[in-house]
């Protein structure tokens, strides 16, 4: 599994501290993106670079850390088949993958401490896509998509 990560300049510690946590588990792959330094920075930019890579089929999941996880979320969404789900509780991000394949997880270096944080992320990538009855509310999701 390929994960790529981004933050913004709030969350460089925690996205640190996440990045260490998956290097622990077998078989991940962790691509940052950055920023690595705490130098003020803009959210889109890191948000686009991870979401690319999943367009792109290098990666196969995104984690997106700001603030609030709210700035990621929006700027990830923004991006054709990226289903961006921010987190502040492990529930949200196992139901968001197991309803919504969600692909890109995103939560907030100011709302969640660094060890929830790590439970977020388990519970996320721990999770399977059902399918099922979901599928057509996912393929909705694509086919409302308003492009300017």
């Amino acid at each position: 599994m390929k994960i790529a990560i981004g933050s913004d300049h709030t969350a460089v510690d925690l996205k640190k501290e996440i990045i260490e946590f998956l290097n622990t588990k077998n078989n991940i792959e962790v691509i940052d993106l950055g920023p690595s330094s705490k130098e003020r920075t803009d959210y889109p930019l890191y948000a686009h670079d991870v979401c690319t890579l999943i367009q792109q089929k290098q990666v196969d999941y995104g984690i997106l850390i700001c603030g609030t996880g709210v700035g990621m979320s929006i700027a990830a969404n923004k991006h054709l088949g990226i289903r961006a789900v921010v987190c502040s509780d492990t529930f949200s991000a196992k139901a968001s993958k197991q309803h919504n394949d969600s692909n890109v997880l995103c939560f907030g270096a100011r709302v969640v401490g660094s060890e929830l944080a790590k439970d977020i992320v388990d519970s996320f990538l721990n999770a399977e896509y059902e399918g099922g009855r979901h599928q057509k509310r996912v393929d909705m999701l694509d086919d409302y998509l308003i492009i300017k």
